[in-house]
């Protein structure tokens, strides 16, 4: 009986830590990905009293109207300049190539970027980075825009997911320095993808 007692009270013991370590929310991979690392203190943009209270970021609902694929007419002659950012930080950047696509009957086009720096950095060789601005900004998305990442595609095309759209870590605290995305990388469309404005109530 005494063995019986100990085994009821360490599963009610291990009822109770599972209940209070909540799972993360999202319900696509990317969502899961994304939440998680905003919960982790070692690698949330959060401040400390907004990650105390945090269970998920706020998503448009996942919609593959927003996955496209596009070409892509690479720039190699194009060169360096010096990107802006929120800070006097200037980050080394290149037009990487021009990207076409269709999105709602529409032709558009977006300059992906290449950062000189992230070329030497183990795991980021092949990066690339896309930002944009929409008619979402300032009302249901970040007013600033946001970012997508990217790959060196082996051919001319590229599957641009605009469902992993997400903010710059600017959006969640001023100390940090973004890339201010370039005029003409501006859709003049609604992107109802990806993650919406930050609202730290």
């Amino acid at each position: 009986m005494k063995n019986l007692g100990a085994l009821i009270i360490l599963a009610v013991f291990m009822f109770s830590c599972s209940q209070n370590k909540s799972p993360v929310v999202g319900e696509t991979p990317f969502q899961k990905k994304i939440n998680a690392d905003f919960k982790d203190a070692t690698t949330s943009p959060l401040k400390a009293k907004d990650r105390k209270s945090f269970k998920s970021l706020d998503f448009f609902k996942y919609n593959d109207e927003y996955v496209v694929t596009a070409t892509l007419k690479r720039t190699p002659e194009s060169q360096y300049f010096d990107m802006k950012t929120t800070t006097d930080r200037l980050t080394k950047s290149r037009v990487y190539g021009v990207l076409t696509f269709q999105l709602k009957g529409k032709t558009f086009k977006l300059n992906v970027y290449q950062d000189k720096d992230l070329l030497t950095t183990e795991g980021f060789e092949n990066y690339l980075f896309l930002p944009f601005l929409d008619h979402t900004n300032g009302e249901t998305t970040y007013g600033a825009g946001r970012y997508i990442d990217l790959e060196i595609p082996e051919g001319d095309t590229i599957t641009i997911d605009f469902n992993s759209a997400y903010n710059p870590y600017c959006a969640y605290d001023e100390k940090y320095s973004c890339p201010i995305v370039p005029n003409e990388n501006y859709l003049a469309t609604e992107i109802e993808a990806g993650v919406k404005k930050f609202n730290n109530y």
